[in-house]
């Protein structure tokens, strides 16, 4: 199932960030593409022991909308007992090397908290130009809440 686009834009999408969220959005999606691109084909039994703590019903919501969107690959054989297998379409191939970046940081980041070091490459807080037209919380100046403020605030 695709989800529905946002307004803002003619195809419903703010950016190219936003239309691959809608593709990937959900807690379990990405592990599922890393699933399918280290292990294919896969059948759905095989997917649930690589993901422990997804249940059936996410696995098989979340199988049917990367279906859905052309990431996925379903292949029902005519057997008994049946059996169906899962794997990576070429769109899902791209999708997943496009997210090796993310990954990389991601265990760069992971490494860093767990040692107390900062992340390599880290540049100090406000030390990048911005030339998208996405901003982030980082983007925007700081004003300092006294105390007895902070305090009525809860």
């Amino acid at each position: 199932m695709t989800t529905l686009n946002r307004p803002g834009a003619p195809d419903g999408h703010v950016c190219g960030i936003d239309a691959a969220m809608e593709v990937i959005g959900g807690k379990w999606k990405v592990l599922i593409l890393w699933a399918l691109d280290e292990h294919p084909p896969r059948r759905f039994g095989e997917l649930r022991r690589l993901l422990p703590g997804v249940t059936e019903k996410v696995l098989a919501s979340h199988l049917r909308e990367l279906e859905a969107d052309g990431i996925v690959r379903r292949v029902s054989y005519e057997e008994v007992p049946p059996r169906v297998e899962y794997s990576l379409t070429d769109d899902g191939i791209r999708l997943n090397a496009a997210l090796v970046p993310l990954a990389a940081w991601g265990s760069e980041r992971a490494g860093a908290e767990r040692t107390g070091a900062e992340p390599t490459g880290a540049e100090p807080t406000g030390a990048r130009e911005h030339t998208g037209h996405m901003r982030t919380a980082a983007d925007q100046p700081v004003t300092p809440v006294p105390p007895t403020a902070a305090r009525g605030r809860a």
